[in-house]
């Protein structure tokens, strides 16, 4: 065998094992539409973190942050779950809802998408 095709045949298999790794974990990569989305929600003087399902979302309209500020500027006000991190009994941690809050649009109020590496605990 010659170096040439050596190297080709090592080329198309490294190709087709990302290639079929790739696919796999696009497949894997999406959402789960009954999850719990979490928002951040900045103000001029704090920040807290919200949660909503995905039938929540779909009320408001969309599944993004933008989506929850147009919600919030329509309607004026929103009734969420804040969320905070918590520890299970197994010792993990976890982010989980702390307590129904009131949201009131405002010019300066910004709503962005939060991530976490925790699992993210459903409401009531």
């Amino acid at each position: 065998m010659t170096g040439f095709t050596r190297r080709f045949m090592l080329r198309s298999a490294a190709v087709a094992t990302l290639a079929t790794v790739s696919v796999e974990a696009f497949a894997q990569a999406k959402p789960d539409p009954a999850a719990t989305s979490l928002f951040k929600v900045i103000t001029v003087k704090d920040e807290i973190v919200i949660g909503l399902s995905g039938a929540e979302l779909a009320e408001l309209g969309g599944q993004d942050a933008g989506a929850v500020a147009r919600a919030l500027v329509a309607k004026q006000t929103l009734t969420v779950w804040q969320y905070a991190v918590h520890k299970a009994a197994n010792g993990d941690l976890e982010q989980a809802p702390l307590r129904k809050v009131g949201l009131i649009a405002h010019d300066s109020l910004r709503v962005e998408p939060f991530t976490t590496p925790l699992k993210v605990l459903p409401h009531a």
